[in-house]
């Protein structure tokens, strides 16, 4: 029989060996009853300080012995695997359908269609990864923005340059395994199938992203780069073409993944009548510490001691109190860099950025303050009133941090202070100037920072305000724009559009984007 067996406590360095060991003090057997054994999940244990961290896993296995005694949610037996799914046989449809914006959401999109037979064209506005990895370290070095491609647009998406986060609340597992294998079948580590917080460093994304491009090419996908989605063509009330860099191409399918930074998508989508509608977002700052503190706090003794515990991460929350809204961190890089990001002249935001190895000296997450449709001041449009918010934040970074795409930055002590002082010599992002960051904040989000952040910080071990450094501001940590869509996935204004990804305004994050392009083509290709 197939047995799952959870709560399997081993060393750092366990080997398989260890692994049936431990299974054999649960089953009560010898190794010979055991066979085929997978490793279904793999988590860190730090908890008791006083104690070396373990691997607690989560295990199948076939079992020749008695039956146990079943522990339900420790030792069961294991669930029937899901049947893999099946496309219906299709000839090459003309013409074909069209996948915009090749992001994780685009790009798992395009290769499903491509798996299915139905051989797509994937669009996008910026360069292929070796290009654009050219592009974004002249802009990082010398403020050179080429606004089509950038650390926001090209192939990868915002993700290539990022921490590379594979955590997920999804419970849909059998697309998250799909994900992870195509992944790790393109060359990345297959440990992301089983460890409980996976994640893929920049380093080896760009080898990653072009090997699941080249995989679509392979099924008969094409793809067109620095090609940028212009208009729709839409006759009663169905998509019947796209216009892409001044080329007419026809289509009745349009899977639309071009992430929530590609503002004058939103703006081009209300002038043809797409249904659109504001939703809430945050803002706040990136804040930046030593990675030693981060380890110290979540390691104890053990930290820096232990090859194997890697760099730590944290993830901190505070609720919203009298005269502040709740606060929390978001989109932690242990051993990572603060990076600058922008799409447009004149208007720059933060973020955080991990190689594979986590091993730079400090650590930085966003921490974020709520922002509610009812805190856009009264726009023209009410839709896109979320945009407008965000661009007066990062218009006002640009320019406290010199006009030349470097980022605000204070010391955390200073900003308590409210005045404005030099910076740490040591810090993760050189590209960025001292700034009274009260002058780029909205006044809510301020006065949240100014309490929650040095209370969030005592509960990392208390952690000194002397040595954090924020920088701002993290505005686009989601979007602020819902375009509006069925239960089937398609637009409600316009059959044939279908919306997915971060820019849908329906998901946040590489896994639930990759996710929710997968199912935009599965409704696609199994709606009634």
């Amino acid at each position: 029989m197939r047995l799952r067996i959870n709560q399997i406590s081993v060393r750092l360095t366990y080997g398989k060996s260890d692994v049936l060991k431990a299974v054999c003090r649960v089953l009560r057997c010898h190794k010979e009853q055991l066979q085929n054994l997978e490793i279904l999940r793999r988590s860190l244990d730090a908890r008791k300080k006083d104690k070396e961290p373990r691997y607690i896993l989560s295990v199948e296995i076939d079992y020749s012995g008695k039956p146990p005694m079943w522990k339900q949610g420790h030792l069961e037996k294991a669930p029937k695997p899901e049947p893999p799914l099946v496309f219906p046989s299709a000839e090459a449809i003309d013409p074909p359908p069209v996948v915009i914006g090749a992001g994780p959401a685009g790009l798992m999109a395009a290769l499903t269609l491509a798996e299915a037979g139905r051989k797509p064209l994937l669009i996008e506005r910026g360069a292929e990864t070796p290009e654009r990895e050219k592009q974004v370290e002249a802009f990082w070095k010398d403020g050179a923005l080429n606004v089509e491609s950038n650390v926001l647009y090209g192939e990868g998406g915002a993700g290539l340059f990022s921490d590379g986060k594979l955590t997920a609340r999804s419970k849909d597992r059998a697309r998250i395994r799909r994900f992870f294998e195509t992944l790790v079948s393109c060359g990345a580590s297959p440990e992301i199938l089983f460890d409980a917080m996976p994640h893929i460093g920049t380093d080896d994304l760009t080898h990653i992203i072009p090997a699941v491009r080249n995989r679509i090419w392979e099924l008969g996908g094409a793809c067109a780069f620095n090609s940028k989605l212009e208009g729709l063509q839409i006759e009663n009330g169905a998509l019947h073409g796209i216009v892409a860099s001044g080329n007419q191409i026809r289509t009745n399918a349009c899977f639309l993944a071009t992430g929530h930074s590609a503002r004058d998508v939103y703006g081009m989508l209300d002038k043809h009548g797409v249904p659109l509608e504001a939703k809430p977002f945050a803002v706040g700052v990136r804040l930046e510490i030593p990675q030693q503190r981060i380890d110290q706090a979540q390691y104890g003794k053990w930290a820096g001691k232990l090859p194997m515990l890697g760099s730590a991460s944290f993830r901190l929350t505070r609720k919203e109190e009298k005269n502040a809204r709740r606060c929390y961190s978001f989109c932690m890089c242990p051993g990572g860099l603060v990076i600058s990001c922008a799409s447009s002249e004149g208007l720059i935001t933060s973020n955080g950025m991990s190689l594979s190895a986590r091993d730079k000296p400090f650590g930085n997450a966003a921490f974020l303050v709520p922002v509610d449709v009812a805190d856009f001041p009264v726009a023209e449009n009410p839709a896109l009133a979320g945009i407008d918010f965000q661009k007066r934040m990062e218009r006002a970074a640009f320019e406290a941090g010199g006009s030349n795409y470097g980022l605000p930055a204070a010391r955390l002590i200073d900003f308590l202070e409210g005045k404005k002082g030099d910076l740490p010599t040591e810090r993760s992002c050189m590209q960025s100037s001292p700034a009274l960051l009260q002058d780029i904040l909205p006044e809510f989000v301020f006065h949240t920072l100014e309490s929650a952040v040095p209370n969030m910080l005592r509960e990392l071990n208390r952690t000194p305000l002397e040595e954090a450094v924020l920088y701002a501001s993290e505005t686009r940590s989601s979007s602020p724009v819902r375009i509006l869509r069925d239960t089937d996935g398609e637009s409600t204004g316009v059959k044939g559009l279908f919306p997915c990804g971060e820019g849908s305004g329906y998901a946040g994050g590489i896994v639930s984007s990759a996710l929710d392009g997968m199912k935009s083509v599965e409704q696609y290709i199994f709606r009634k």
